[in-house]
């Protein structure tokens, strides 16, 4: 790994990490994952209370390419890209964060 992700990695938030999982959880099960969910989650977990958040937890991921935001309907979709995928590797190697259920997942929320 080279210093700059490494650095990258080291700076992000428990919220960063969640949003990694989620979007991971989420394609594994073949579901869209997008902001909406993304924020009933963090606000389910107690992260959050603002939409403001998510989209901002979101568009940080987005421009470090750790996600990738794509606009399908009128949604914004989340999917996790190779760097993503390496950056939540390191996270769970690391125990950084432990993951939290997700509403999306679970079916409650849409």
């Amino acid at each position: 790994m080279n210093s700059l992700f490494e650095e990258q990695v080291s700076h992000l938030a428990e919220e960063h990490f969640l949003v990694l999982y989620w979007a991971t959880q989420s394609e594994g099960v073949a579901r869209r994952y997008n902001i909406t969910n993304c924020f009933d989650d963090l606000k389910f977990s107690g992260i959050t209370r603002t939409k403001q958040t998510a989209m901002a937890t979101v568009a940080a991921l987005d421009a470090l390419r750790f996600v990738e935001v794509r606009d399908e309907g009128n949604r914004k979709n989340i999917y996790i890209t190779t760097h993503g995928a390496k950056a939540l590797r390191q996270l769970v190697l690391d125990q950084a964060f432990s993951p939290k259920p997700s509403l999306h997942l679970k079916g409650i929320a849409s």
